[in-house]
């Protein structure tokens, strides 16, 4: 790694661009850039040539295997491998990879979720490959990012929708740039740079903590003496194993032609955190779930587990991703740069605008695009973007939008010169706004960060949500477009009534204050608190119609996701509940029985010696211990019953997932209170799990 050449290493394992420039033949190569390029239909010729050379390219990298790699609504990404032989009547073998296998798979679809969408019986399922997103090798395999589908077309995937909004959004963009002049443009794309955060602990550790092995959070554990409290880990020195970790981490997203650019100790001990540098939504989502599959085998290496559970430690702050999404267009324009005077910029407050009424409007289904269960634990934590959807614009922007809704914009605030006092040290240029870290939805300069997405989550569904209402304002604002007669004032007009109608999103003060929350519902905004409420968005008349509309989702694929959501509530907190309960009987109330059956023995070998020594802080301890043993003993009968009466529940999944929402949830945090009092009293040598402090200090 100390001489590594990174222009050599960067994208070696991609079949990208370059490599397509210079081992297709032209032709070939021009008709599928104006496929990738134009969104034009993919010809069955060009993929023939392109299958040849792609399987020519990938044994010289060493690869035996192909696999159409797509992306169920599991979550994570799914992938089947077959190898590129095929037998000859001499008894040998020739490598042969066909248009048709580049073209179409054909994994088993009945063990996929699809809410209905087909019968377990019903097996066949496609999946098409997506030209957009280069092919690479890895593990001696040649990857083909795909969509999948159904056999009756419908999707099953993440990546489907995402590459329909996209489409949606640079239909409906294209026609408003042409209406506002622009004559080079010919096509629109959302870009996104996902920053992932993680956690990073021992692997012989974590190997002792069921929870974490089946869950991926604890479902027990006290805090420690020492927690976050100093701050003294956000970007502190990486630890040498730490460092030695994301350096290898590096070059294999480097290999992969994933830009991670930057990389640090998050605000948690043991929390870190990596960013890559902004690519197209499709690519950025293909990339960002190669990043999290990385993570987890580079850490394995060094001895390490990576957690990308969204809350794996309660009391330190977790885990999220933020979405940082922009519109570019192919002429080099990002529509959300404000320039230098953007109280002029008709063209960026339009669509500036456009985005907060459709964060406004549609607050419902960006919620539940980011809603999981794990993520219930983070949202509305004071380190996280509460549950509640507001868009931070900073001090110039906000400043704007008041002078446009009192009539008419005639300046933009400027941020000045930073001076620090020391005569050495250079005077900085000033930003025209600070930033808000609180905020779940905030302008950052040039692009917004959604903040509420989850660190284990896809950013499948959180952008096709994204693109599709910003798509759907867009439409409305062209038609109205179309029809005026002075374009100029029609955008004056429709920007000042955007910022009249939609003000109440904008929030620029501190997102985690209980006077926010209050506000918050005298504006009407929704507070949505967990994913049993969030996801009924996906079924909502009004969001259906959109996604409908532009052709993102049907209503069967929309119900089906709702369906899939609530499934997945009830699987998730039916394993934690029963992962909660084998540790509880096998671990902790034996180790906490034994502590106070040796506490009671040396009590009795006290009284026994006649020394007359006095034994209430040992007597006092032992009932303490035998109290809370009761109680345990007691909430683990109580779970065990809700369980049965949960689980019996099979004929409505809205049904079940309240009950598990109000009452497996709920009484785990019972159980789990009895079993951290335990953990403070028995001692540390009878004690069976590594704590808190074991695991978030020792890397």
């Amino acid at each position: 790694m100390e001489n590594l050449n990174l222009s050599s290493i960067y994208g070696s394992n991609v079949f990208n661009d370059a490599l397509m420039r210079e081992r297709l033949p032209k032709v070939v190569y021009k008709a599928l850039k104006k496929t990738i390029d134009e969104g034009l239909p993919l010809d069955a010729g060009v993929a023939e040539v392109v299958a040849s050379a792609m399987k020519d390219w990938a044994i010289e990298k060493g690869a035996t295997h192909f696999t159409h790699w797509f992306q169920p609504l599991t979550g994570i990404t799914a992938e089947k491998h077959d190898s590129f032989i095929s037998p000859t009547s001499d008894g040998k073998v020739i490598l042969e990879f066909s248009g048709k296998e580049l073209i179409k798979g054909e994994p088993d679809a009945s063990s996929f979720p699809s809410g209905g969408l087909r019968a377990t019986f019903e097996a066949r399922g496609y999946t098409a490959w997506d030209c957009t997103s280069p092919a690479f090798v890895k593990d001696s395999t040649l990857y083909i990012p795909t969509a999948f589908c159904s056999y009756t077309g419908e999707a099953l995937d993440k990546k489907t929708p995402l590459l329909r909004s996209m489409e949606a959004l640079d239909k409906q963009a294209i026609r408003i740039l042409k209406l506002l002049g622009n004559t080079t443009a010919t096509r629109v794309t959302t870009t996104v740079g996902p920053e992932q955060e993680y956690f990073l602990i021992d692997k012989e550790l974590y190997d002792l903590r069921k929870d974490l092995i089946y869950t991926g959070r604890t479902l027990f554990g006290g805090k420690p003496p020492k927690g976050q409290e100093l701050e003294d880990h956000y970007f502190g020195t990486l630890k040498e194993r730490i460092s030695s970790f994301m350096k290898e981490l590096d070059e294999e997203c480097w290999k992969l032609g994933i830009a991670a650019k930057t990389k640090h100790n998050e605000v948690a001990p043991a929390q870190h955190e990596l960013a890559p540098i902004f690519s197209t939504t499709n690519i950025a989502t293909d990339h960002n779930q190669l990043t999290m599959d990385i993570m987890k085998k580079v850490a394995l290496r060094h001895g390490l587990v990576c957690l990308l559970h969204e809350k794996p430690f309660a009391g330190v702050n977790g885990s999220g991703k933020h979405n940082n999404w922009s519109m570019s267009t192919n002429d080099g324009q990002n529509l959300l740069e404000p320039g230098r005077t953007p109280h002029e910029n008709a063209q960026f407050l339009l669509f500036l605008t456009a985005v907060v009424k459709a964060v406004d409007e549609y607050a419902d289904l960006l919620r539940a695009s980011a809603a999981t269960p794990g993520n219930d634990h983070r949202l509305g934590a004071n380190e996280a973007p509460p549950a509640i959807i507001s868009i931070f614009l900073g001090e110039q922007l906000s400043d704007i939008l008041t002078q446009i809704e009192n009539g008419g914009a005639t300046s933009s605030k400027k941020g000045g010169e930073l001076k620090i006092g020391v005569n050495t040290l250079p005077v900085l240029p000033k930003d025209s706004t600070d930033r808000n870290r609180t905020s779940p939805f905030a302008f950052t300069g040039n692009k917004f960060e959604f903040r509420m997405v989850g660190s284990s989550a896809s950013i499948g569904a959180p952008n096709f949500v994204l693109n599709t209402i910003v798509a759907d304002v867009l439409c409305n604002i062209a038609e109205r477009l179309e029809k005026a007669k002075d374009v100029d004032a029609e955008v004056q007009k429709i920007v000042y009534e955007i910022v009249k109608n939609n003000k109440r999103v904008i929030f620029n003060g501190n997102n985690y204050s209980d006077e926010w929350i209050v506000e918050a519902e005298k504006r009407g905004l929704p507070n949505i608190r967990n994913t049993v409420d969030a996801v009924g968005a996906y079924i909502a008349e009004k969001n259906q119609k959109i996604m409908i509309k532009h052709g993102v989702l049907s209503k069967v694929e929309l119900d089906s996701r709702y369906e899939i959501n609530l499934e997945n509530y009830v699987k998730t907190i039916n394993i934690e509940a029963l992962t909660m309960l084998e540790m509880a009987k096998r671990q902790i109330l034996p180790a906490s029985i034994n502590f106070a059956g040796d506490l009671a023995n040396s009590i009795n070998a006290i009284k026994a010696a006649g020394v007359g020594a006095d034994i209430s802080a040992e007597a006092d301890l032992l009932k303490e211990v035998s109290q809370v043993i009761a109680s345990f003993k007691k909430n683990i009968a109580i779970l065990e019953d809700k369980l049965a009466k949960a689980a019996a529940i099979s004929d409505d999944n809205y049904k079940q997932a309240c009950a598990y929402r109000d009452e497996i949830f709920t009484h785990m945090s019972v159980l789990r209170a009895d079993g951290d009092k335990l953990e403070s009293l028995v001692g540390e040598d009878q004690w069976p799990l590594p704590t808190y402090g074991d695991m978030l200090f020792n890397v």
